[in-house]
């Protein structure tokens, strides 16, 4: 079911097999000596599950429970799959060339408003939520909770 995948993994069943084919032959997903590790796909939606949810949802032993693993499996999951992506940072990580910069400058344009043009990079964090609907460009302010709320944006 790609809804019910996407409300618990937070990606789409291909991105999530595209994430999956990046990682699957780093040397952390190896077993040294006779324990034998959980699946990768298995380590990498617990991992993906942890860090989409929030608050009492994302606690070890909730995602354990919903993984049906301990609490040790969630956390030895989760640092495998960072290990493993943390080695790609020099590969996918780097600073966009001045023509995407423009890319973006102009979609923030279309999408929000004039003001948003010069903002070209964000890195989201926490939702602020708002008593009421913004009177001015609303609807920018809504959120996938179904709330306004403001993302606080460095």
């Amino acid at each position: 079911d790609p809804k019910r995948f996407r409300r618990n993994i937070r990606v789409s069943p291909s991105t999530f097999d595209k994430l999956l084919a990046q990682i699957c032959d780093h040397p952390v997903f190896m077993s040294q000596g006779s324990a034998h590790q959980i699946p990768i796909q298995h380590q990498l939606a617990i991992a993906m599950f942890r860090f989409g949810h929030f608050g009492n949802r994302a606690s070890v032993e909730s995602i354990a429970q919903w993984a049906g693993m301990s609490a040790g499996t969630v956390v030895n999951a989760t640092q495998c799959v960072m290990v493993a992506f943390l080695a790609l940072h020099d590969d996918v990580i780097h600073w966009p060339t001045a023509r995407m910069k423009e890319e973006v400058k102009e979609w923030l344009e279309a999408a929000t408003c004039a003001a948003w043009r010069n903002g070209w990079i964000f890195v989201d964090g926490t939702l602020i939520p708002l008593a009421e609907k913004p009177a001015y460009h609303g609807e920018a302010y809504f959120n996938r909770k179904s709330n306004y709320s403001l993302n606080v944006q460095v």
